[in-house]
C-alpha cells in the first residue's frame, strides 16, 4: 500500500507542479496569474478527446492542435481579461480570470456534456509490478514531464536572451521597453505558455481519471495552492511543492481515507504558510526607496 500511494502521489503531484508551473510563468512575467488554469487544463483533455476520440485524428496531432487551442485560450485571457485592467492599474483582472473560467467550464458542459468519458493512454495499459505495486507506465512518464518541464523552464528563464528579456518586462516594463523589448507580446507569450503546460496537463491526467467539464476546478484550487506554497517566483519551488502536495494527498488518502484528504492537506498547507509567509523557496520583496 505505502509503494503504491507514494507512486500515485508522485504522479499526481507532477500534475500539480506542471499547471502551478503556469501561475509562476505569468507571476514573474507579468505579477499577474491566470485564474482560469484549471479550465485550461480541462480544455486540453476535452479537445484532446473531441480531436482524437470523436472525430479520430491521430492521436499526435490531436494533441498538437488541443494544446494549440489552449494556447490561444491563455492569449485570449490576457489581451482581454487582464491587459484592459493592468492599464488602468485594477485589479479586476483577479475576478476576470475567475469568471473567464467558469463561462469555459459551461460552455463545454453544454457542448461536450456532464458524463465523464475515458481517454486511452499512448503506452502500454498493463501495469508493471515496482516493489510489489501494480504501476501504469504514465505514472512513471508524468514525473519525468513536470520535472523537465521545470528544468526547461528554468534554463530558459536564467541562460537564454530570450528568457533574461521576460524577466525584465516584470522588473521595470518602462526600461524594458526604452531597450526595444514589446512588453505586452511577451506577456501574451507566457499567458500562451502557462494556459499550453496547463493543457498538457490535462493530456497526461485524461487516461488515469477521466475527460469531463468539471475535471480541472480542483485541479485548478490545488495547483494555485502550490503555486502558493512553493514560492510563486521558484519553478522548483512549485514542482518540488506539487509533488510534496500529491505525497501527503495519496498517504492522506490511503491511510484515513478520502473522507479526511482535504482536511489534512489543506490544514498542512496553511500551517506551512503562516510558518513560511513566502513559501518554501520564495522571497520576500524588496523595496527600493
Amino acid at each position: 500500500m505505502l509503494a503504491s500511494a507514494i507512486i500515485s502521489g508522485i504522479g499526481l503531484g507532477s500534475m500539480y507542479g506542471l499547471i502551478a508551473l503556469g501561475f509562476h510563468i505569468t507571476y514573474v512575467v507579468s505579477n499577474t496569474v491566470n485564474f482560469a488554469q484549471g479550465s485550461a487544463m480541462m480544455l486540453g483533455a476535452v479537445l484532446g478527446y473531441t480531436f482524437g476520440i470523436k472525430y479520430g485524428w491521430p492521436m499526435p496531432l490531436a494533441i498538437v492542435v488541443a494544446l494549440l487551442f489552449c494556447a490561444l485560450f491563455g492569449l485570449v485571457i490576457e489581451r482581454f481579461l487582464v491587459r484592459p485592467f493592468v492599464a488602468r492599474k485594477s485589479d479586476a483582472w483577479l475576478m476576470a480570470t475567475v469568471a473567464a473560467g467558469i463561462v469555459l467550464d459551461n460552455a463545454v458542459l453544454f457542448t461536450f456534456g456532464k458524463e465523464p468519458r475515458g481517454f486511452p493512454s499512448l503506452l502500454p495499459s498493463s501495469p508493471v509490478q515496482i516493489f510489489g505495486a501494480g504501476v501504469y507506465p504514465l505514472q512513471l512518464v508524468i514525473p519525468l514531464v513536470g520535472v523537465g518541464a521545470a528544468l526547461v523552464l528554468h534554463l530558459v528563464l536564467r541562460k537564454t536572451r530570450r528568457g533574461k528579456t521576460l524577466l525584465a518586462v516584470v522588473q521595470n516594463p518602462d526600461a524594458a521597453r526604452l531597450m526595444g523589448i514589446n512588453v505586452h507580446r511577451t506577456i501574451a507569450i507566457s499567458f500562451a505558455l502557462s494556459t499550453a503546460l496547463a493543457g498538457a496537463a490535462g493530456l497526461l491526467i485524461a487516461p488515469l481519471f477521466s475527460v469531463s467539464s468539471e475535471m480541472g476546478t480542483l485541479f485548478g484550487i490545488k495547483a494555485f495552492a502550490v503555486a502558493i506554497l512553493g514560492g510563486m517566483g521558484s519553478a522548483w519551488g512549485v514542482v518540488i511543492a506539487g509533488l510534496a502536495y500529491g505525497l501527503i494527498e495519496a498517504l492522506v488518502t490511503s491511510y484515513l481515507g478520502s473522507v479526511y484528504t482535504q482536511i489534512v492537506v489543506f490544514s498542512i498547507v496553511i500551517i506551512a504558510l503562516a510558518v513560511m509567509p513566502n513559501g518554501l523557496f520564495g522571497r520576500a520583496a524588496i523595496n527600493k526607496v
